[in-house]
């Protein structure tokens, strides 16, 4: 799917049904490449409102959303953005006060949509008592899932999440890097088709992250969705397929992930070994040199503009080692785009971000 600026979903404009011909427009531009009939999820005008007292405070503002099956799609957004909120009325523990929602083509306060939906929610806890096994075997067991099928599916599990030989051990011993991956083995018990992840690396070290991502990326090879909020952009961009970003209730910037962190016309051109440019020299029309020795970063107008450039240089009798496109990191768009949002509602500051540099921050 191609990135762009999802139109300011539900500012601007009136809040129709879902099913009005405005609210349509918009969600067959955020479908674009989603075939929503097969979609994993699919949500069309959502809104919430909740009552404060006599205020009315609106969580999610005309939510445009599709999932496709299989893909591992990652959910941004600051404190307060209505990440939790959008997650509870997928999971189907929060009504929506307008809107369509579908999950594997049903609505998910319904039980059949639940079925085979695995959910990973945010600073789970197990009694310390358990072991790791007793743990997964009671969970298994609440979810209705056979003997037969957990005495297979719980050894399995624990070696996939890298808990082998562990499971007899209480899990009040256990590290808040293990307590994760064995809550991630407890929402994989029963193949579920759609994995709801709640920060599943909120505070677990590097090495329990990497398990975590390659469980996830094997759990993905199954063929199931994964659909990831978290505020460790990072992890979000080594693993998610798409991500959308929600502020104030909107989704207000969405697509693949290479796509959001690749600017357009942006390039370093490498220069061979012991060769340098003089930045100014090669200044013109429609090319802008951001730094040199030996390693040019440049901003151009057109593919034109950049091949003036590489032919200026050869003119110059340099050999070029490389040109590659520069990628921004998804944490900087993440912050340019809300910084975007505050400067066009005329605000200055845009409430905390939570991002790998704010790991204890909130929701």
């Amino acid at each position: 799917m191609v990135s762009r600026d999802v139109p300011a979903q539900g500012a601007g404009r009136s809040r129709g049904p879902a099913g009005s011909p405005e609210n349509k427009a918009i969600a067959a531009d955020v479908y674009a490449g989603v075939d929503t009939d097969a979609a994993a999820i699919a949500v069309s005008g959502l809104g919430k409102e909740y009552r404060h007292g006599r205020r009315r405070l609106r969580a999610l503002d005309g939510v445009n959303l599709a999932v496709g099956r299989g893909e591992v799609f990652g959910l941004l957004g600051a404190n307060g953005a209505g990440k939790t909120t959008l997650v509870k009325v997928l999971l189907g523990l929060a009504r929506p006060t307008s809107g369509e929602v579908r999950v594997r083509g049903r609505d998910p306060r319904r039980a059949a949509a639940r079925r085979r939906i695995g959910y990973l929610p945010e600073g789970h806890r197990f009694p310390g008592y358990l072991t790791g096994e007793a743990a997964l075997r009671l969970f298994g067991r609440l979810a209705g899932v056979a003997e037969g099928t957990l005495d297979q599916r719980i050894p399995e599990l624990l070696d996939l999440v890298g808990l082998a030989g562990r499971g007899g051990d209480r899990m009040g011993r256990y590290s808040k890097g293990m307590t994760q991956r064995l809550g991630l083995a407890g929402a994989l018990l029963d193949e579920p088709e759609i994995l709801f992840l709640d920060e599943p690396t909120d505070g677990v070290d590097p090495v329990g992250r990497r398990r975590i991502r390659d469980v996830l990326l094997a759990t993905r090879r199954r063929g199931t969705t994964i659909f990831i909020n978290s505020h460790l952009l990072s992890e979000v961009e080594r693993t998610c397929d798409r991500v959308a970003i929600l502020h104030q209730g909107r989704v207000v910037r969405e697509g693949t992930v290479a796509d959001l962190t690749t600017p357009a016309l942006r390039y370093r051109v490498r220069l061979g070994e012991g060769q340098s440019a003089a930045p100014e020299r090669l200044a013109g029309e429609g090319l802008a040199v951001v730094s040199g020795n030996g390693s040019l970063e440049v901003e151009v107008a057109d593919l034109a503009a950049l091949n003036r450039l590489v032919d200026r240089l050869r003119a110059d009798h340099l050999l070029i080692a490389e040109v590659s496109p520069l990628r921004a990191a998804l944490e900087d768009v993440f912050i340019e785009v809300l910084e975007g949002e505050a400067r066009a509602a005329g605000v200055s500051d845009h409430g905390p971000l939570t991002t790998d540099h704010d790991p204890g921050g909130g929701r």
